[in-house]
């Protein structure tokens, strides 16, 4: 009988070896005569036991990890093909609290099939969205996504159906469908996940969304640092074109929609929607004037659906069990379930899928099992770099949108870096004004002679340069730059700096009095709020 071990593919795994750990499963069997089949899959998310290595039991599939390369000889001594005892053993995966305790839906199949088999994909509901989407026609699937009350979670939380629906009744032709893959922020690595360990997923909700707004071709910008999603990608949309998924009669519906890669050159302002459209067309990527919105005129100076991986990727199950059940999960307006990213000074990093409204302790604390040093947690940046600080005093936020925005922070693309208390949150706020200085277009004074300035400025601080007066011309910087800047870079730039400064003074040689204007300009409005990345 054929024993299934299943060995992640992708590029956190590998980074540690599950390429050789792999191999040295299929030398040692082979050395054996066992006869045992490999399969690569996704990763589960738990990067503390990456690569995760899981063998098939008609008990459930039984984990081992961390597995290293030299493990692999005593993990075949203690019989682990058959899920028996070891020091590495986790028991069944689906059981691991870890894994149990969270809500998966965008990523139900992450690191459970083979991201490049399209049985496996429709084995485990796979395009049943997109048979239902045909069913029901463009109206009744932007009604539905509209109803689910989906917001973009690239981190603008800007409501998906409302810009679908805007696309739908946009007049012009040709349209398109664009996903923003160029996922740049710090600690975040959702829409590398999906597109390494379920891309069908993403190509099914672009497809779905192509029928729904009348669009006959999509493109997929993804960065060049991402070389494990292109290869994933660049075999899955060649499956879906010979299966008759993409092409000139999608499904026999008399429908076409094709879907071609754009690689980035690694700009992290080319995550900023307008700024990608330019990339695409082959120009500089600079930020565009609004209006008119990319859904009215966008790519080529057409109607244009953008959205980023993880709103894609989350449209068929939607579709698939309709919006009252996407409706059910979250708090508020912030509905459904989001992945949030834990990184930094963590003990226990990874994706965790859990409805919106747990709070940032629960996965600070609770999931990441707090700090990787042992030391206490000091600092916790959500949002990315361009996203506020918050003490461990305040984890108790909830985490959605609009509760985060009253805290003076954004939810962003749902990354979470820890700090311990080692931090110097002095020179956490300069480098939020150096990574603007250098990541800038350059198009908008404040963000491009603005970060520049405030770099200088904190250095003056720091350094005792008249810092009481350096303090207040810092303060009016950050205005120009939230209220004169194009895009979000330059406008969430001061967020970062300003809530290091509110509860980090000291780190800046300064007192409590001395930064007490800062308050008010950590209240955010959700309309506008979310990163450079997240504006799709």
């Amino acid at each position: 009988m054929t024993a299934v071990v299943y060995v992640p593919r992708d590029s956190s795994a590998v980074s540690l070896g599950a390429d050789v750990i792999a191999e040295a499963i299929r030398n040692e069997a082979a050395s054996r005569k066992l006869d045992v089949k490999i399969v690569r899959n996704g990763s589960r998310g738990m990067f503390s036991h990456e690569p995760l290595v899981e063998v098939a039991t008609a008990r459930g599939r039984i984990a081992y990890g961390p597995v290293a390369a030299r493990d692999v000889l005593s993990l075949f001594d203690s019989n682990f093909l058959n899920g028996s005892e070891h020091r590495l053993r986790l028991g069944v995966a689906d059981e691991i609290p870890w894994l149990k305790s969270q809500t998966r839906l965008t990523f139900a199949r992450a690191g459970v099939t083979d991201p490049l088999s399209l049985d496996d994909f429709i084995a485990h509901g796979g395009y049943r969205g997109l048979a239902r989407a045909i069913e029901l026609g463009p109206d009744r699937v932007v009604a539905e996504v509209t109803k689910s009350g989906l917001r973009g979670r690239g981190g603008a939380g800007f409501p998906t159906g409302i810009k679908w629906k805007t696309c739908l009744d946009a007049a012009a032709t040709p349209k398109y469908v664009v996903c923003n893959a160029d996922e740049g922020d710090s600690g975040t690595f959702s829409d590398r996940m999906i597109m390494e360990g379920d891309p069908f997923v993403l190509l099914e909700g672009m497809t779905i969304a192509a029928l729904a707004v009348g669009a006959s071709q999509g493109y997929i910008y993804l960065r060049s640092e991402y070389p494990h999603a292109r290869r994933a990608l660049d075999q899955a949309i060649a499956t879906a074109y010979s299966s008759g998924y993409l092409g000139a009669n999608v499904l026999a519906t008399g429908k076409s929609f094709d879907i071609e890669i754009r690689l980035g050159a690694g700009a992290y302002i080319c995550g900023e929607e307008t700024a990608m459209l330019e990339s695409i067309e082959g120009r500089r990527g600079m930020v565009r004037f609004k209006p008119p919105i990319p859904a009215i005129e966008g790519l080529f100076g057409k109607p244009t659906l953008i959205n980023n991986v993880v709103s894609f990727a989350t449209v068929p199950i939607i579709i698939e069990r309709g919006a009252e059940m996407f409706r059910d999960y979250g708090v508020g307006n912030s509905r459904g379930t989001i992945p949030f990213q834990l990184a930094g000074n963590s003990k226990r990093p990874g994706l965790i899928e859990t409805p919106m409204g747990v709070t940032l302790r629960e996965i600070v604390h609770d999931y990441g099992g707090g700090t990787a040093s042992g030391r206490a947690v000091r600092a916790v940046q959500l949002g990315g770099p361009l996203g506020a600080y918050f003490t461990d005093s305040m984890l108790d936020v909830v985490l959605d949108f609009e509760s985060v925005a009253a805290r003076g922070g954004i939810l962003g693309h749902g990354g979470i870096v820890v700090f311990d208390d080692t931090v110097d949150m002095a020179r956490m706020a300069r480098y939020a004004m150096e990574f603007c200085a250098i990541e800038s277009c350059g198009k908008c004074t404040p963000c491009r002679i603005g970060s520049t300035r405030g770099a200088e400025l904190i250095d003056d601080i720091i350094n005792r340069r008249h810092p009481r007066e350096n303090l207040e011309v810092l303060r009016d910087l950050c205005d120009t730059m939230k209220f004169g800047s194009l895009c979000a870079l330059g406008g969430l730039t001061p967020l970062p700096v300003l809530s290091a400064l509110k509860y980090f003074p000291e780190d800046f040689g300064l007192a409590a009095s001395d930064v007490d204007f800062i308050g008010a300009d950590l209240t955010i409005s959700t309309a506008g709020s979310g990163n450079n990345h997240a504006l799709a």
